[in-house]
């Protein structure tokens, strides 16, 4: 039946032989043309994706036992709506979603409200998709408990200062703790997990960046880079010749101090007002002198103005006698 039909319509176009097959690509060309420029064009539909979500939680797995589905009302062009289809009768999108966005329910379960899942509108339904409203309330996701730790992060440094440029306090790395979860066995002989090199050159201004963290064998962390940051200053230095001096001697006692002077070298911060050296000396505690089993000990300053970023004091350690 369908034969004639189509039989009659060709001899009805005066359509044969070799015409044939010219009207038969023709109208399959017209076809695609028409199925691409309607799955080009964009649509409001309510659709569904199923999703399983990924996270730091404390003391959780990375990844949720269950899946939960989000269903809103998106516009987007008609082949993005047409894979998100399959994509509903397969597998779910893998979404990261940040721990302060999670609601703790009970047991192993966890929440995320509406409120939250307009920031992850394009992971869930792709980059073309403009959100209209959702369907779904919350999502909910069961995490199981893992066993872990918190140790502390150790940056490894390999930096070079300019002439005249040092560093203002310790490198800092933020965060500057991270979770190890795996074994008991394992997870407790992890006492520190180390950055990859943080390697500079000829550095006279702030440094700050982000690297990566060596994970240890068998192990998972909660975090996979941390960020770091080093003041830097200019300085110039001042030397001086101290005497140094004995304080918290009790009355009827003497505290003889070998060598009585010292050469001390100041670094200060750039660019300098006044002397920030003048007036300070230095001194030997006798309350350390008293605990000290070999009678040696070091001296301390006076005063540390904030200008006065480091100082190096030769000697070290100083003999000390009572008399």
């Amino acid at each position: 039946m369908l034969r004639q039909l189509l039989g009659k319509l060709l001899a009805r176009l005066h359509v044969r032989g070799r015409d044939l097959a010219i009207f038969l690509v023709s109208l399959l060309t017209a076809f695609v043309f028409w199925l691409g420029y309607n799955l080009s064009q964009d649509y409001s539909e309510i659709v569904t994706v199923p999703v399983v979500a990924e996270s730091n939680l404390e003391g959780r797995a990375s990844v949720s036992e269950t899946q939960s589905n989000v269903v809103a009302r998106c516009r987007m062009p008609g082949y993005r709506i047409f894979r998100l289809g399959r994509l509903a009768r397969r597998e779910p999108v893998r979404v990261h979603f940040a721990p302060e966005d999670f609601v703790y329910l009970q047991e192993d379960t966890y929440s995320i409200p509406s409120s939250a899942l307009g920031s992850y509108v394009k992971e869930i339904f792709g980059d073309e998709a403009i959100l209209e409203s959702f369907v779904s309330h919350s999502l909910q996701f069961r995490f199981a408990r893992e066993n872990f730790r918190k140790v502390p992060v150790i940056p490894v440094q390999v930096i070079e200062y300019r002439s005249q440029y040092m560093p203002l306090g310790r490198l800092q790395v933020f965060p500057d703790s991270v979770v190890v979860y795996g074994e008991p066995r394992i997870i407790e002989n992890v006492e520190r997990v180390m950055t990859e090199a943080i390697e500079a050159r000829g550095v006279h201004a702030p440094l700050n960046g982000v690297v990566s963290l060596e994970t240890p064998s068998g192990v998972r962390l909660s975090e996979h880079e941390v960020n770091y940051s080093q003041e830097v200053t200019r300085y110039v230095e001042l030397r001086s010749t101290v005497k140094v001096r004995a304080l918290n001697v009790p009355a009827g006692r003497e505290l003889q101090i070998y060598p009585s002077t010292a050469e001390v070298v100041y670094r200060c911060a750039f660019p300098m007002g006044s002397d920030p050296t003048e007036g300070i000396y230095f001194y030997v505690d006798y309350n350390e002198f008293a605990r000290s089993l070999s009678g040696r000990c070091v001296a301390h300053p006076s005063a540390e103005p904030l200008s006065i970023i480091d100082y190096t004091i030769e000697p070290q350690v100083f003999e000390c006698v009572e008399n």
